[in-house]
């Protein structure tokens, strides 16, 4: 079965409304096959029904999810920008932990947004175990993992990678935080505890304000799936739920450049974060 230009311009902004994705035509094809292969799965005929089937109570809100798993993307790996942690860890990181110590506040709380299948959010959490009984100790860790599709929430939670996942990772790492199996790559408890993974649309206002106080907030190489007014709504989300003094980081390909002026942008080797 094709979709008509007509059809997909339908579809995609009833995705968009919902969570502000954005396809471009020359994305049609991406999206007529994933929208196929659910219609075929509920039994719509037509994409009017399939939009009609999307609105319709439970079934529908059921659905919406399944077909939000088959149009995100999910590429992302351990230990994947050397130099944005190089940063965290030498100089971002120790100058948060100053500056709460001073207040008597030991509590450290880090978002990843977009945390797809969790490595992400788990690199960060091995970066933390690191330095736990030192600059760590007696405080209370929260690191968040949000994506807005369960299926890959759901492997987040299992902890079990393959080689694919672990390119980048030190052999160090390798060797202290993982066991391994045939080619399976599983993480140790101790460091899974330090990270919770949520559903959450980034999209959703009623969501993201409750979104608060945040550190850190890593959301790399997913604002380049958001047109220009999705992206300004999302990232003043960020703004609002990050600290005064915390950090904001995207992806090394990403700019806020006529996105939101409200943030301002500093310098490391190798690339830029964001304050307030």
């Amino acid at each position: 079965m094709h979709i008509s230009d007509n059809e997909f311009y339908t579809l995609r902004d009833f995705i968009y409304s919902v969570c502000g994705i954005f396809f471009h035509i020359n994305k049609k094809y991406f999206l007529e096959s994933r929208i196929v292969r659910r219609m075929a799965v509920v039994g719509s005929l037509t994409p009017g029904n399939y939009i009609d089937f999307l609105k319709r109570g439970a079934q529908g809100k059921e659905e919406l999810k399944h077909l939000l798993e088959e149009v995100t993307t999910n590429e992302t790996c351990f230990f994947r920008n050397p130099a944005q942690l190089k940063a965290i860890e030498s100089h971002f990181l120790p100058e948060i932990i100053k500056k709460k110590e001073r207040n008597c506040f030991k509590k450290l709380r880090i978002w990843s947004a977009g945390s797809s299948s969790g490595e992400e959010a788990y690199t960060i959490a091995m970066l933390i175990f690191e330095i736990r009984s030192t600059l760590l100790k007696d405080w209370s860790i929260e690191i968040i993992g949000t994506d807005i599709n369960e299926r890959i929430l759901a492997q987040a939670r299992e902890g079990v990678y393959t080689l694919y996942s672990m390119r980048n990772t030190p052999e160090q790492f390798l060797r202290k935080y993982f066991t391994k199996n045939a080619d399976q790559f599983t993480l140790l408890p101790e460091i899974k505890k330090y990270v919770n993974f949520i559903n959450l649309n980034l999209y959703d206002d009623t969501k993201m304000v409750f979104m608060k106080t945040f550190d850190f907030i890593i959301c790399a190489n997913v604002l380049i799936y958001f047109d220009i007014s999705a992206k300004s709504k999302i990232v003043q989300h960020f703004h609002n739920n990050l600290q005064p003094y915390g950090y904001f980081l995207i992806g090394q390909s990403e700019s806020l450049h006529g996105v939101n002026d409200k943030f301002k942008p500093i310098h490391f080797p190798g690339g830029f974060a964001y304050i307030k």
